[in-house]
């Protein structure tokens, strides 16, 4: 008999939630989709984000080969973030999720004034 918890493992739908929930997730992807960016750029462009946090999301990113990391050799040090071909995939994805809310925000609203 299968564990549960395998099951949930292999399930297109739990990998993906995994791979893109979190507060930070689709901000930093979102950001990162249209140039190469550096750390203190993303950090600037995604208001309340901390920096621990911004580092564990690029390296979990990074691991799933949705962000890749380049370091120039030079003085200073410089580091930036891209979306990998992969991470360009998700692109669909996060414009409908933004569309999504773009259409459906005034429920939010006008529950909030109810």
């Amino acid at each position: 008999m299968k564990d549960q918890k395998e099951d949930l493992n292999n399930c297109p739908i739990d990998f993906t939630i995994d791979v893109i929930s979190g507060r930070w997730s689709m901000w930093i992807l979102w950001t990162l989709q249209d140039a190469p960016l550096r750390f203190g750029e993303i950090r600037k462009r995604i208001p309340g984000i901390t920096e621990k946090m911004l580092i564990q999301q690029l390296k979990k990113f990074e691991e799933y080969n949705l962000v890749s990391r380049k370091v120039y050799s030079q003085i200073p040090p410089k580091v930036e973030y891209t979306l990998t071909e992969h991470g360009q995939s998700l692109k669909p994805i996060m414009q409908l999720i933004k569309q999504w809310g773009d259409e459906h925000l005034h429920l939010k609203k006008s529950n909030l004034n109810s």
